[in-house]
């Protein structure tokens, strides 16, 4: 009979704690939002034996303060889920910094294993370890193991299981001094028994924790006893120590830490410059650092949207085929309005998103590849400073590069983030990159306004617009919504690494099958309700008779939901320049922003529109001046996201509330700053 175990893996940010992951767990896993906030945790199955084991992926964290929702998921994942033993996950190659979250853990008295990670690399860097001596001087079992190449994983599970079963009790506890100490002899027995945090923990964790203004734990219901004790403590002891308490006990810590390695630890070399910091005196170089991320940067978009172009435009021949057979082949007898409904809303709609699937794991191939080999982190170091400026981290510049490209990956691509505040202040100002799918509007518009000569700085200047918009709105949000304390960061740059082919396909293929999964729920219905909005009611058969194909159109979507919007918004968007032609374009751009092109080609009844048409452009020049044209290019960079950015944002941040604030305060946005530059242009022109 299976016996089912939970193992929780704990760990610092590019420990190896995600490779370990999935070296135990391989396809059999998920990605999960931690309820109540937007934190990733990863679940999967591994068996061993006779034991069905669920392997659980914490997300990465230096200590356990509790004070990033990152840290407070770890924390509260270990206290409510009460895994039946913890792993941590170590980088051996940088001991004294990583066991800082291990002592935190021995603190807490969970069942406990340390696995020492890349002891390869650690071998490499002249480093031995004794690590009989180091178990008994942490009352922790200590497995060593090299993850990317699936090293140890066996003698880690048979130590993981036994600690289960012996409940990991130990015998020491970390000194703190004997000014602390008997603060802490004091304050426990002042601590309720039958808390949750107490009966887990123990009364000195709580009463260590309210020392350190642990803001969670001080946050509970205490008796005014404890908590009188614990300010009269924290008086006493910080003017005994003249600094902040915290600091104080932090430092114990790294005392001990540093105590027991001094004791186990051997330098077999002299330690000089290794091959990563060789690497990163070109590649972090204060002149060639920017030129050298940007290359890198385009390779990436080189894979993403050329070489990804060769498939992509395979699957829209697949989708146009299967539309074609379906209409070449549909029964006379059958109802025409669902063969539209299959062949343009269906078919269409979702398949306008599927397309997009090769850019989307070429980009997170790529991605991981940056991540894994340890150059990502020299990429935020390098952006860090820019980005601080407007109130993000340099890991936000990524994403946003991304966001050139297409939407939809740029937001997913925000994972990278770990700050809940940055994430979403990213997550928001995306759509102001102007995306490919936007290229087929400037493309009609440039044209047909504007001079051979202006047209070059013409796309250039929109570009520069909604950049510049980005940096605004951002900071902006950080100011306002998303204002508050900024997490204190470490800008880590781990080792160069060679990543493993299977950490490389899984991280893909997990992206893409979110993706997948997004474009056959929300994206479905919307690209239903967005046909039947253009398709009903029915213009009267007596309007449609002598007229040839492209002009049945036009005038059925003047009769259609979609027209009749338009129209009814015409006295809205005049004062911005425009008629119920632009605004029933723009409805329609709400699936996709190239569909603008589209809609305006069916309101002319130009058959075949498309961004290079001349007779589209005629028409538009003859009923707009150039000022309008600039305005329906400034609109439709900034309001209404499409329908799958709305959608993925939702996923990503965990509520359409998210999504909403994003979509009507961009297209909100869009109407100010369009009613301006309209207004002013008239006085001027």
């Amino acid at each position: 009979m299976d016996q089912k175990l939970t193992i929780a893996l704990a760990g610092n940010p590019n420990s190896g704690k995600t490779t370990l992951f999935n070296a135990l767990t391989g396809s059999r896993q998920h990605v999960a939002n931690y309820p109540g906030v937007t934190v990733e945790i990863k679940n999967g199955l591994c068996r061993y034996g006779e034991h069905k084991i669920k392997v659980v992926d914490l997300p990465g964290t230096y200590p356990l303060t509790a004070y990033s929702p990152e840290e407070l998921v770890a924390r509260q994942f270990i206290l409510e889920q009460k895994p039946d033993v913890v792993v941590d996950v170590i980088d051996s190659s940088n001991l004294e910094r990583n066991l800082y979250l291990a002592v935190q853990l021995m603190e807490m008295n969970v069942p406990l294993v340390l696995a020492f990670n890349m002891a390869d690399v650690a071998k490499a860097r002249g480093l031995e370890f004794d690590l009989n001596l180091l178990q008994l001087l942490l009352a922790v079992p200590i497995v060593s193991i090299v993850a990317r190449k699936e090293q140890g994983i066996e003698p880690l599970l048979d130590v993981a299981l036994k600690a289960a079963r012996t409940c990991g009790t130990r015998q020491i506890q970390i000194p703190f001094g004997q000014q602390v100490e008997s603060q802490l002899e004091k304050l426990a027995p002042l601590v309720n028994p039958q808390s949750d945090y107490a009966r887990r923990f123990g009364a000195r964790w709580v009463a260590l924790k309210m020392l350190e203004g642990d803001r969670q734990i001080l946050a509970l219901p205490h008796n005014s006893q404890l908590l009188t004790g614990v300010e009269l403590a924290i008086k006493e002891l910080e003017r005994h120590y003249h600094e902040s308490l915290d600091i104080v006990i932090a430092d114990r810590r790294y005392g001990f830490i540093s105590g027991a390695c001094q004791e186990t630890v051997r330098t077999t070399v002299q330690v000089r410059h290794d091959m990563s910091d060789m690497i990163d005196r070109v590649l972090t170089h204060h002149l060639w650092g920017l030129p050298i991320f940007a290359v890198m940067m385009y390779v990436i978009f080189y894979l993403t949207f050329t070489v990804g172009a060769y498939p992509m435009g395979w699957l829209e021949l697949l989708f146009g085929w299967m539309g074609s057979v379906m209409t070449a082949h549909w029964p006379a007898v059958w109802p025409e309005d669902v063969r539209s409904l299959l062949v343009d809303g269906v078919i269409g709609g979702v398949g306008g998103v599927i397309v997009f699937l090769p850019n989307i794991l070429l980009l997170f191939l790529g991605i991981a590849f940056l991540e894994d080999t340890g150059y990502m982190a020299r990429a935020a170091f390098l952006m860090d400073r820019i980005m601080h400026k407007i109130g993000l981290h340099g890991k936000s510049f990524i994403p946003m590069l991304v966001g050139f490209g297409c939407s939809v990956p740029a937001i997913m691509a925000t994972r990278i983030l770990e700050n809940r505040r940055n994430r979403l202040t990213t997550m928001m100002v995306i759509p102001l990159m102007s995306c490919g799918a936007r290229i087929p509007i400037y493309a009609l518009i440039i044209p047909a306004f504007f001079a051979p000569v202006w047209q070059g700085p013409m796309m250039w200047m929109i570009y520069v617009i909604g950049i510049a918009l980005a940096i605004v709105c951002a900071k902006l949000l950080r100011v306002t919504v998303f204002r508050g304390e900024t997490a204190p960061f470490v800008m880590e740059l781990p080792p160069y690494r060679m990543p493993t082919v299977k950490s490389l396909m899984l991280h893909m293929w997990d992206r893409g099958l979110m993706y997948l999964h997004k474009a056959g729920t929300v994206i479905l219905f919307f690209s239903i309700l967005l046909w039947a909005a253009g398709t009903y009611p029915k213009a009267p058969a007596e309007k449609l008779i002598k007229l040839d194909a492209s002009q049945r159109k036009s005038v059925q979507l003047q009769y259609s939901i979609t027209g009749r919007v338009g129209k009814m918004m015409a006295p809205a968007i005049k004062p911005l320049g425009f008629d119920w032609k632009i605004g029933t374009a723009l409805i329609g751009a709400f699936a996709a922003k190239e569909v603008f092109v589209s809609q305006m080609g069916i309101v002319y009844s130009v058959a075949n529109a498309g961004q290079r048409s001349e007779s589209l452009r005629k028409h538009l020049r003859e009923d707009y001046s150039p000022l309008v044209g600039f305005c329906i290019m400034l609109f439709c960079l900034i309001g209404t996201p499409c329908v799958a950015t709305v959608a993925i944002t939702a996923r990503e941040a965990g509520g359409w509330k998210w999504a909403a604030m994003q979509y009507f305060g961009l297209t909100a946005l869009a109407y100010i700053l369009t009613l301006i530059v309209y207004q002013a242009g008239r006085l001027v022109v």
